[in-house]
């Protein structure tokens, strides 16, 4: 008798455990997944959490439509430390979970790059709010979009400002040897030979603590300006010095400088510089005054540069999400989620009107060359701009040649 009961108490028992497999499997298969890779450790940190930030309140604010519709939303945010193996590894990890069907980021080009190639494989959708390498979408990978603009028009946007300054009649270039730094630096100094201006050296470093070695030759050629194709935490240091050194001239980078430790770092080396950058500040996005008043009571600061636009990534994903989820008739696919959002048309965003091309890029994108105002980090949003650039992306200028337009 006893047996029969222990034999009936297992059969019980694993009815009990089938059942309740079914059902966390039906609840796993309601779960939808958004995930993010930037900087949250390291001396981009400040950048990258910003992105973060933006990301989780973009899914707080705007994800009902979804769970209206009976899906439980998740944020996974990754550190990629700003380097690429990381970034690789936890695109790795990132596509094992069939949860994830949307990853923003990345804020470095040189991690965006070789991670979007797991992306593809895997036909995860990637939607960048700040690689502006043309190499991010020039690749023809399906499912790399973004919402900022390349570095093929800010490159050239900076070198056009100086010639028009009329005092630059010589430059020195540096770069970080990233395909971000070294890519927008070669623009930089290509329009600038264009324009007249003559390019005393083109050089990369990796160097974040003693220039002395790269500054004294810089001096001993007494350029007009310096520009740097770098990011805020290594070329705020550099500027520190050569200032330091006895360099007088104008000084430029690109939007890797668009960061308010650029001013920490520098001090009042950091006053008078002028950087261009694909983010606008808080000014240029009127429709976005919300977001930057409730970013700074939930987080306590202002957001960082490229904080719109991380919300505006995300905005599109959940749009995107919902739109495929529908088609579906239930939980869209990865490859469905992608081409959805690669049909992305006149999205109304926080910076603007989105619309990607068939390369994902966004097909008009403003750039801005600005001027750092104070060597406070706090008042960083308030830096003057200085002029304003729309440029249409490679493929949509094509069109409109070929279209006559």
């Amino acid at each position: 008798m006893k047996t029969k009961r222990y034999f009936l108490f297992v059969i019980l028992a694993l009815v009990a455990l089938a059942l309740s497999a079914t059902i966390a499997g039906a609840q796993d298969a309601k779960v939808i997944k958004i995930a993010s890779q930037s900087p949250l450790s390291g001396g981009q940190s400040l950048a990258g959490t910003s992105m973060r930030n933006s990301v989780e309140m973009a899914i707080n604010d705007l994800k009902q439509p979804l769970v209206d519709l009976g899906y439980d939303v998740q944020y996974v945010p990754f550190d990629d430390q700003a380097t690429a193996d990381v970034g690789v590894s936890n695109a790795q990890n990132m596509v094992q979970d069939p949860a994830i069907l949307v990853v923003i980021g990345h804020w470095n080009s040189g991690v965006a790059i070789p991670s979007s190639e797991v992306y593809q494989a895997n036909n995860l959708a990637m939607i960048s709010p700040a690689n502006t390498n043309p190499g991010v979408t020039s690749r023809g990978l399906t499912v790399v979009n973004r919402v900022c603009g390349r570095d093929d028009n800010q490159g050239p946007t900076g070198a056009k400002f100086l010639a028009k300054l009329g005092t630059v009649k010589s430059v020195y270039v540096l770069h970080d040897k990233t395909p971000y730094g070294q890519g927008i630096a070669d623009f930089f100094q290509k329009e600038a030979a264009t324009d007249g201006i003559t390019v005393l050296g083109f050089e990369g470093t990796e160097e974040k603590s003693n220039f002395d070695s790269i500054i004294q030759p810089i001096l001993a050629q007494s350029p007009d300006a310096i520009y740097f194709g770098g990011i805020y935490d290594q070329t705020a240091v550099f500027l520190s010095q050569a200032r330091a050194a006895g360099y007088k001239g104008i000084f430029m980078g690109p939007d890797g400088t668009d960061n308010s430790d650029f001013a920490k770092l520098a001090g009042d080396a950091a006053v008078g510089v002028y950087y261009t950058s694909a983010a606008g500040p808080a000014s240029v996005y009127p429709d976005a005054a919300k977001y930057f008043s409730d970013y700074k009571t939930k987080y306590g600061s202002e957001p960082q540069p490229y904080g719109p636009e991380s919300y505006d990534a995300t905005a599109i994903a959940l749009k995107s999400l919902e739109i495929a989820a529908k088609l579906a008739g239930g939980l869209p696919t990865r490859a469905q989620v992608a081409s959805v959002v690669r049909a992305t048309s006149d999205f109304k965003g926080l910076t603007g009107s989105i619309t990607f091309d068939a390369y994902g890029d966004r097909a008009s994108a403003n750039y801005y060359v600005l001027q750092v105002g104070s060597a406070d980090p706090t008042q960083w949003s308030t830096n003057k701009i200085l002029d304003t650039v729309s440029v249409d992306s490679p493929y949509t200028a094509l069109l409109k040649s070929m279209s006559g337009s």
